[in-house]
């Protein structure tokens, strides 16, 4: 069954852009577990603009789902991986002045790199998930590098989903097959909403994970947390 992860970089955002401490990331991030998250997320960069490594240092003892680490593997995000030991590391290929992720990894160009990082993480006992495009000859190069699982960057389903989601979601399903074929787990996320998210869940019922952050905030706004939260635990609970 997939579980849900909650993102919760934009409340660090909303934070950071008054200083103090509110929002309290670290209650949020209980809180979200109490309202029903399978698991919660945290994307740090160097730039520390939304969730700082502090923060990552300071969430995690009060976790009691499954803790995310996502991120560019230089070596900072390392040495604050190895450290603070989450269950999962998910690598990113996203550059320092990126807004958002924009795409997977090559894992075929990035073998090497990628192979020696898996090998760290998985010595301390990490899950690691490496970040592709729904290619499934990226799945591969994952699977070659030893990566437990691989999470497919949806931005581009949910950019067709409105226009015809069979087409949309054609990649992704032949992606998350081969995925299957090889052994890996199965993650998703970016862009996925209360709009998007049952259909894909519903394609590809395999998938054992789903990372959401952006959206989920958006719609908090107007519903409450805990009712969000909810809401989209009903769409990826259908099985």
């Amino acid at each position: 069954m997939t579980r849900l992860s909650v993102n919760i970089n934009k409340i660090a955002t909303i934070r950071n852009a008054r200083g103090g401490n509110m929002p309290d990331v670290e209650k949020a991030a209980i809180d979200c577990e109490t309202f029903g998250a399978e698991g919660i997320t945290v994307h740090p960069r160097p730039d520390e603009r939304h969730i700082r490594y502090a923060d990552v240092r300071a969430i995690r003892p009060n976790v009691r789902t499954e803790f995310n680490i996502e991120g560019n593997p230089i070596p900072s995000y390392i040495d604050l991986v190895l450290e603070v030991v989450p269950d999962q590391v998910t690598l990113v290929p996203d550059a320092h002045d990126a807004i958002t992720s924009n795409a997977g990894w090559d894992t075929l160009a990035n073998k090497e790199f990628l192979t020696d990082v898996c090998r760290r993480f998985k010595e301390k006992g990490i899950r690691t998930s490496i970040f592709i495009d729904p290619d499934p000859a990226m799945a591969e190069g994952a699977a070659a590098c030893g990566a437990d699982r691989v999470e497919l960057y949806t931005a581009g389903y949910a950019a067709d989903y409105s226009k015809d989601r069979e087409k949309a979601i054609a990649p992704y399903l032949a992606a998350a097959l081969r995925a299957r074929e090889l052994g890996l787990g199965l993650n998703a996320g970016h862009d996925l909403s209360l709009e998007n998210l049952q259909y894909y869940i519903e394609t590809i019922p395999w998938t054992d994970e789903v990372s959401i952050g952006h959206a989920i905030i958006c719609d908090a706004i107007y519903m409450g947390l805990e009712k969000t939260i909810q809401a989209y635990l009903s769409k990826i609970k259908i099985f």
